[in-house]
């Protein structure tokens, strides 16, 4: 759900794992971090959300060969394609168009200059 006092901040993070189980059992006990049951994903496997406040948390998916495993942080916005287009206009590269992923969010990725993967994550 967009919550304007939250714009600008990273609010979910996602982690792509080659063992999401395993990084998801030792977040649990090293992180203290909340999970929620895993859902299946497109593609195969199981996404594992987590929750780490009240305002934040992310998801561990599998990592999709070549891709390597890692983070992307996904910055909180009020209009994900508006940012999307702002990202590219300003020197992003295209990763992940915006795409909407449930009811009132919508999800894109950028690689911003320097090589960096950021998301946004917004209605």
């Amino acid at each position: 759900m967009p919550t304007r006092g939250l714009y600008g901040w990273i609010t979910h993070t996602e982690l792509a794992s080659s063992d999401p189980a395993a990084t998801q059992a030792w977040c649990a006990k090293v992180l203290g971090w909340r999970f929620q049951p895993s859902f299946p994903i497109p593609g195969g496997g199981e996404y594992h959300l987590f929750a780490y406040s009240d305002n934040g948390g992310g998801g561990i998916r599998p990592n999709n060969p070549p891709e390597v495993p890692g983070s992307i942080p996904y910055v909180h916005v009020a209009d994900t394609r508006a940012a999307f287009e702002t990202a590219l206009r300003e020197g992003a590269e295209e990763m992940f168009p915006p795409e909407r992923v449930m009811e009132g969010v919508t999800i894109a990725i950028v690689r911003a200059p320097g090589g960096v993967a950021i998301g946004f994550s917004g209605p």
